[in-house]
């Protein structure tokens, strides 16, 4: 194993581990992977570090406001010098030009590629863990390779056009590794998105016959670890995403009836949100914060969306007015919003602007990941795709009427008002710009749109970012995205 796959591995295993500890040990005296892979306990602290990992890229910038961001649910809040601006870390994709050799997103690829690689070697070892029984090892395997799809989906939904982007799914998807790689030696080529998708289902359907709902990490509670209904969840996700409607309404309406947890309801809805730490009701995937040993949540995506309530720096998003416009005043969902005045310049003049604040994410929560919400949802969009228009209109209501909206009339409309309960519902939950390309929109960035570029019409190359010159440079192989 090379020394480069050992340093992932163990980084990975610094999120819960003694790290300092360990990096001062002198290198002759220093623990392989071998090693650390030969014990019950080892290799629960390296599934520990591969959640541990999730968490942190889907709460990092990068995860958190990208879609959102790029879609146009988000805009930004006065800089010190009380001027609106497009914060630097986003500046360039922010203007859909994002660049090769410095892109902005370099760290997001790279990542969740040392992620898939982590999930490799523990794969890889499996052959030796003599220590834990076949119902153990039937786990571990399930949770793994739920992990190893949901990180290649991940690179998809930022790396890859659509999936109906070409008749035939024939475009570039993603590089997909299923084993570890040698840098220098390996130099894996991207599939098409047709061949990225069949090695998704692969992956999760050896998953789903794999799994015995008894986790790898015992303590965590059924909505913090891959299982039947977690990866089923997720499966009907991708599977939406990529065009396979029938899959798709199969998965979600599973999750519907199995998960065990009810929507919540209008009386509830907006308080269900503020909950201090604890995740709403009807979480079916939620990936915790990492904590001090004192139980402090060391960073959230409460980082990325706090208001000034509790004395502390505000934070650079917010929602856009083209957000606000969309909830009429009986939407209960229009109460989610923390009016906050804020002095800024308008036109050279200093006055107070009011800048609304998500109610999602303030208290340092876990990483919402998929809520019971958007399986109805995902189950509305298939029936509709599938011409069954009536019972979409069907899981369309459920959530309209939560939302204290009127029904509609009839379903002639139904896939447009589809994508506008999406963008109400799951604001702020890393969706809107997947589900533009997924209906081939244009992007329009209006009210709120800080940038010199605020549109952008469908189909663009730049509705996608660059590869990296990380990969590109290194593997000659690895063709690069259109435009870039």
């Amino acid at each position: 194993m090379n020394k480069r796959t050992i340093y992932i591995i163990i980084i990975s295993l610094c999120f819960y581990s003694s790290c300092n500890d360990f990096l001062e040990i002198e290198p002759g005296a220093q623990i392989s992977i071998t090693e650390q892979l030969s014990t019950k306990t080892g290799v629960e602290l390296a599934v520990r570090g591969v959640y541990a990992t999730i968490e942190n890229l889907l709460s990092s910038l990068d995860g958190a406001i990208y879609a959102d961001v790029q879609g146009g649910n988000i805009t930004f809040t006065p800089n010190n010098n009380d001027v609106v601006t497009v914060p630097g870390p986003i500046e360039r994709s922010y203007a859909f030009s994002d660049t090769e050799m410095a892109s902005e997103y370099r760290i997001w690829y790279e990542s969740w590629y040392g992620l898939i690689n982590q999930v490799n070697v523990i794969l890889s070892y499996r052959d030796r863990y003599t220590f834990l029984s076949q119902r153990e090892l039937d786990q571990l395997t399930a949770e793994l390779l739920t992990i190893r799809a949901m990180a290649h989906y991940q690179l998809v939904l930022y790396y890859a056009q659509n999936y109906n982007f070409t008749p035939s799914a024939s475009h570039l998807g993603v590089v997909y590794n299923t084993n570890t790689l040698d840098p220098g030696v390996d130099f894996p080529s991207r599939l098409t998105m047709a061949q990225t998708y069949e090695q998704l289902k692969e992956d999760l359907d050896n998953a789903l016959s794999l799994f015995t709902d008894k986790p790898v990490l015992r303590e965590r509670l059924d909505y913090e670890y891959f299982n039947t209904l977690t990866a089923q969840a997720l499966y009907a996700r991708i599977a939406l995403q990529m065009n396979d409607w029938e899959r798709a309404r199969r998965l979600s309406a599973q999750v519907i009836n199995t998960a065990g947890v009810s929507l919540m309801t209008t009386e509830e809805y907006v308080s269900q949100w503020e909950l201090e730490n604890d995740p709403v009701s009807e979480v079916i995937l939620e990936f915790p914060a990492s904590r001090s040993l004192e139980g402090n949540a060391t960073f959230t995506l409460a980082f990325h969306y706090r208001d000034t309530s509790n004395n502390v720096e505000f934070a650079d998003h917010v929602a856009s007015g083209d957000l606000l416009a969309l909830y009429s005043t009986d939407d209960v969902r229009s109460g989610m919003f923390i009016p906050i005045d804020l002095p800024t310049q308008v036109n050279g003049v200093l006055q107070n602007v009011t800048y609304y604040f998500t109610k999602k994410f303030q208290d340092n929560p876990g990483t919402t990941h998929i809520r019971l919400s958007e399986m109805y949802l995902v189950r509305a969009e298939a029936n509709a795709r599938l011409n069954e228009k009536d019972r979409a209109l069907q899981d369309l209501d459920l959530l309209r009427v939560r939302a204290n909206l009127p029904a509609l009339a009839d379903a002639t409309t139904v896939l447009e008002e589809i994508f506008l309960e999406r963008r109400r519902e799951l604001a702020f939950e890393r969706h809107l710009l997947f589900d533009i390309m997924r209906f081939k929109r244009n992007i329009r960035r209006n009210d709120g749109c800080t940038g010199n570029v605020c549109t952008l019409d469908y189909p663009s190359d730049f509705m996608i970012l660059p590869i990296p010159f990380s990969s590109t440079g290194l593997n000659e192989n690895m063709v690069q995205n259109d435009g870039y």
